[in-house]
């Protein structure tokens, strides 16, 4: 079984992993979907164990418009955000940095403190980062599609206010899920065309 996910060969997962951008309204991601979504995510790896994320589920079409007032700025949305809010599901990664910082205070880590200086990069948005991760390859694993993408940082104070989010944890974006509908397109971006090995590996030295 190694080499494996659920239902298709690891490699293959990775394969097709892309941002979806559009979605059947009409078939809501079946619950027990869902929780192996949530179940994978918590599976990321997190300094320390420290595991300093939360993750606000929105699956209510009350909940989702909501999501979507909160996030996005008055005026006409753009084509691709209308057929983003066709998304069944809605799931928020949060991070939690004061975990980290009071997990690598405790005796077995060694540090007297919660300097924040001493982290070379923010772990607590790169494990949480990680787990958004998770779920968009457990997303393409049970056939559906998913897509992670940005709260603006002037919408981020609403969104809080709207659900209730400590002041604590940070929205690292969102990830909408979802089975795929009729008119997805794919980025322009896309035409850069991806980048080799060659070009971006360095073996032993720059």
């Amino acid at each position: 079984m190694w080499g494996k996910v659920i239902g298709v060969e690891f490699a293959e997962v990775v394969r097709r992993r892309r941002m979806i951008r559009d979605y059947d309204p009409d078939r809501p991601v079946p619950p027990q979907v869902r929780e192996r979504l949530l179940e994978h995510a918590i599976r990321a790896p997190s300094a320390g164990f420290s595991q300093g994320w939360a993750f606000l589920v929105l699956e209510s079409p009350d909940e989702r418009a909501r999501f979507w007032a909160a996030t996005v700025d008055d005026g006409e949305p753009d084509r691709w955000l209308v057929r983003m809010r066709r998304a069944p599901l809605l799931i928020v990664p949060l991070s939690h940095k004061a975990a980290y910082l009071d997990r690598y205070a405790e005796p077995d880590k060694g540090w007297a403190d919660r300097d924040e200086a001493r982290w070379p990069v923010p772990y607590w948005d790169i494990d949480t980062g990680m787990a958004a991760l998770l779920m968009l390859l457990t997303a393409v694993d049970e056939g559906l599609g998913a897509c992670f993408f940005g709260i603006p940082p002037g919408r981020i104070d609403p969104f809080r206010r709207e659900f209730g989010v400590p002041e604590e944890y940070r929205p690292i974006g969102c990830v909408s899920v979802g089975y795929e509908g009729g008119h997805d397109r794919r980025s322009p971006s896309l035409r850069r065309g991806r980048r080799g090995v060659t070009e971006v590996v360095h073996r032993g030295h720059w």
